[in-house]
């Protein structure tokens, strides 16, 4: 029986003895390379080497004692063992066999049951006698553009045992507050970043989990190295070209004479500190002699001359300081996305708006009706936005093209219709969605705006409850009377109704010479001059409006 067959099968006792596995290693290279593979085909039966072709060679593909663990890829065979990764790398016509103390290619999956994220982790053996088997956890990406996260809270607590299935904290991504679950069983030795940690870059390292209960006091002082900070391998830097150093030595007597000539004749050196200290005291760099090297101004020039000033300047420069008073508050991660996606959209989107007044009279009638009935069977009351909602809905169906969202190459053109809402909360700007709100009635609607809203307030919103609109709907008239206003675009999106308030305006009656008193709730339409054109915006808006008015089309 070879020895690697020996090793494999023995794995347990070396994650307690570092020795067998540094004696054993040149054995295991020999036992891997091309001169032992007949050996391994004929005896063996428990461990049975396959080969792939890569390049008219053949290349070792996976092994049955850790078929789980193996791939191919970029003409590279990695075969991952629970203790031990080997790695045969095909360069040319020979193979280099090593071995890896930390299979850092393996991974495991923490989310939200529906979010899908992965979490990047990667189980470490070490051959330090101090650090017993281990794994590390990293900041998971739990949306389509996260980049970065904050930690909100841990649910759990070091030394705490962790199940599958289990909460280990709550993450703060780009769009809400998600549960990071655990899904392997062993114990959470360290917690690297607590609770309120933010600025966590994906797969930076958050915790570590170990499998033996009495490992978890050998990670009290743990730290991770600078090159686990990241889950992407380490590159070694490239050597500094040999030629600037051979350069630089007979060019140095001649480099002060040649930088003169090159330099104006007017320019005065500074340090930067002095600079700005000059700056702050409006004092010309030109009325100071220099005193450092090469006759640069250094910052005790700086003090001197204001000393010989009889410190005139730095009396009247507090002054205007002094008279600020304010407060940095931190922005938060939905502030940071909110403000780059609205960035983005007025940078690279050609905004332009339309506006129509509508008359709510029958609107408000009916609303008024149809509440009757939600009391009495116990419903939610309707609310204006919500009738908003459910006609914009049936008027991307008679107008698909504002339904669509650009793209280099074309115009996607979406059969779903998924609406939007924006809602305010303390944390920032949130846009839940409301899913085939074409399809929905009334009280449908009602119902999951409102539980939508307060999950955003709570900032407990899911991937799925933001992720999939087409169409984007902000209401500032009802809640806070504002009278007209142009909404931003939300890309992908091409089209966003900002709606106002309601006022009671004399209009022309039917007749000559007559007048009439009517609720007229202005509408703008903000679309994306690429894929709406300004007839198809007017048509959309003549179609919203003819909902508005004639409310009870909406219920057939």
């Amino acid at each position: 029986m070879t020895y690697a067959t020996h090793v494999l099968r023995h794995s347990k006792k070396i994650r307690s003895s570092s020795n067998l596995l540094r004696h054993d290693s040149a054995i295991l290279v020999r036992w891997f390379s091309n001169g032992t593979r007949s050996s391994v085909e004929k005896g063996d039966d428990i461990l049975r080497c396959r080969f792939v072709s890569v390049g008219g060679h053949n290349i070792p593909k996976s092994f049955s004692g850790c078929n789980s663990g193996s791939a191919v890829s970029n003409n590279r065979c990695r075969a991952v063992s629970p203790t031990v990764s080997f790695v045969a790398t095909y360069n040319g016509n020979a193979l280099r066999n090593a071995i890896d103390p930390c299979a850092s290619t393996a991974s495991m999956a923490f989310m939200r049951g529906s979010s899908g994220s992965q979490v990047p982790s990667r189980r470490c053996f070490s051959t330090a006698s101090d650090l017993p088997p281990h794994q590390e956890i990293g900041m998971p990406s739990l949306s389509p553009t996260m980049t970065e996260g904050n930690i909100a809270r841990w649910l759990k607590k070091e030394g705490d045992k962790v199940s599958p299935g289990e909460v280990l904290c709550e993450v703060e991504t780009d769009k809400a507050t998600v549960e990071m679950e655990c899904m392997e069983e062993g114990y959470l030795a360290k917690i690297l970043r607590g609770d309120g940690a933010s600025s966590i870059k994906v797969g930076e390292v958050i915790a570590i989990t170990v499998e033996e209960e009495d490992d978890i006091a050998k990670f009290k002082d743990y730290q991770p190295s600078a090159s686990d900070a990241t889950p992407s391998p380490k590159a070694s830097p490239p050597p500094p070209p040999p030629k600037e150093e051979v350069a630089e030595k007979p060019v140095t007597p001649s480099e002060p004479k040649a930088s003169k000539p090159s330099a104006p004749a007017d320019r005065i050196f500074a340090s930067p500190l002095a600079r700005k200290l000059a700056e702050d005291h409006n004092i010309p760099l030109s009325n100071i002699k220099g005193t450092g090297p090469e006759g640069h101004v250094v910052k005790a020039d700086i003090e001197d001359y204001l000393a010989s000033r009889g410190k005139e300047a730095p009396a009247a420069a507090p002054k205007a300081d002094a008279a600020l008073d304010y407060t940095d508050i931190p922005v938060s991660q939905i502030r940071k996305v909110t403000a780059s996606r609205l960035l983005l959209s007025k940078q690279t989107i050609p905004h332009y708006y339309l506006t129509v007044d509508t008359c709510v009279d029958k609107l408000m009638e009916l609303r008024s009706q149809l509440n009757s009935l939600q009391e009495s069977s116990g419903g939610k009351k309707l609310s204006v936005n919500d009738l908003v909602i459910k006609a914009a809905a049936l008027a991307l169906r008679k107008v698909p093209q504002c339904n669509s969202s650009w793209t280099n190459d074309y115009i996607r053109q979406y059969h779903n219709i998924n609406i939007n809402v924006a809602v305010q909360t303390d944390n920032g700007l949130y846009v839940p969605v409301v899913r085939d709100a074409d399809k929905k009635g009334l009280s449908t609607i009602a119902e999951e705006v409102k539980n939508l809203a307060q999950k955003a307030k709570e900032n407990s919103l899911k991937p799925q409850d933001y992720e999939g609109g087409t169409f984007t709907v902000s209401n500032l008239g009802g809640p806070f009377g504002i009278k007209q206003f142009c909404a931003i675009i939300n890309p992908p999106q091409s089209a966003i109704l900002a709606v106002g308030s309601a006022e009671r305006r004399v209009i022309p009656g039917t007749g000559q010479d007559q007048y009439k008193f009517a609720s007229m709730m202005p509408v703008t339409l903000s679309c994306d001059h690429r894929v709406i054109d300004g007839a198809i915006g007017a048509e959309w808006l003549k179609a919203f409006k003819g909902y508005i008015e004639s409310p009870e089309s909406m219920l057939l």
